[in-house]
């Protein structure tokens, strides 16, 4: 950035400019947009607030979803959403891989398990939505089982929205080359390394399968009254904001209650 005007200069002059510019490698454009991304991440936040009252006063069951590509940042992006909000109605779910009872099980059983009670969020950090991508691609389920899945995934949510429920889809999108720079990151950030599963290992080998069988999810499971949203997350700032701002759009909350 050549020429800083004095807005920049102003907001470089403050808490959040100062952190950015200590931030390595040293570049004053990224600084501002931080600056910006903090501010504008600060009053989505305050209307996050105000929707998880508006939801605790009126006894509202609310799930978003979060699917997308292997470090997408899917868990950032929850992480920014319900790190204001009260923890008490709200969970984090992000479910291992089912034990030997659990397969046994309707396949969405677990999940339904997890569901909000009244006045609460759920948050699912991938979803029912395992079936529909990553268990296929790496022969973690039957093509039986892949085509009952399909065949219910439809029905079982019209149920969960005509039992009142709120269902929001959110699939964080990004490119292969990024999904690679992420992975190198990971790999060389010895605080990180534990994110990276056999799981993510294969996923730029299997990239095409991934794409094959997203396709055939989107063009199944985006329906009229349980669309999709594809947030395009190769720059996980903007991403983050997008996201929130579809959920607040998503959901139609008293926008007046006092929080």
């Amino acid at each position: 950035m050549e020429n800083l005007t004095q807005k920049d200069v102003n907001k470089l002059n403050s808490v959040r400019g100062l952190k950015a510019l200590l931030s390595k490698p040293f570049n004053l454009e990224k600084a501002v947009r931080y600056v910006d991304y903090e501010r504008k991440l600060k009053k989505l936040q305050v209307e996050l607030i105000r929707l998880q009252a508006w939801a605790i006063k009126e006894n509202e069951r609310i799930i978003v979803i979060f699917e997308g590509r292997d470090a997408a940042g899917k868990g950032g992006a929850i992480r920014r959403i319900t790190e204001r909000i009260n923890p008490r109605h709200m969970r984090i779910v992000a479910l291992p891989k089912p034990n030997e009872d659990q397969k046994t099980q309707w396949y969405f059983q677990r999940y339904v398990e997890q569901f909000p009670k009244a006045g609460e969020i759920v948050f699912f950090d991938r979803s029912w939505y395992n079936r529909a991508v990553v268990e296929p691609v790496n022969g973690f389920c039957t093509k039986e089982e892949y085509d009952i899945f399909m065949n219910q995934v439809n029905d079982f949510e019209r149920m969960i929205l005509e039992s009142g429920i709120r269902l929001v889809k959110i699939y964080m999108s990004i490119t292969k080359k990024e999904q690679a720079k992420r992975f190198s990151d990971i790999k060389d950030n010895p605080l990180k390394q534990w994110k990276m599963t056999p799981v993510d290992e294969r996923a730029q080998e299997l990239w095409d399968d991934y794409t094959e069988y997203k396709k055939a999810m989107f063009s199944k499971t985006n329906t009229v009254i349980s669309p999709w949203k594809v947030i395009r997350a190769n720059r996980k700032t903007i991403a983050r904001v997008n996201v929130i701002n579809y959920i607040l759009k998503s959901i139609p909350y008293d926008k007046s209650i006092e929080v």
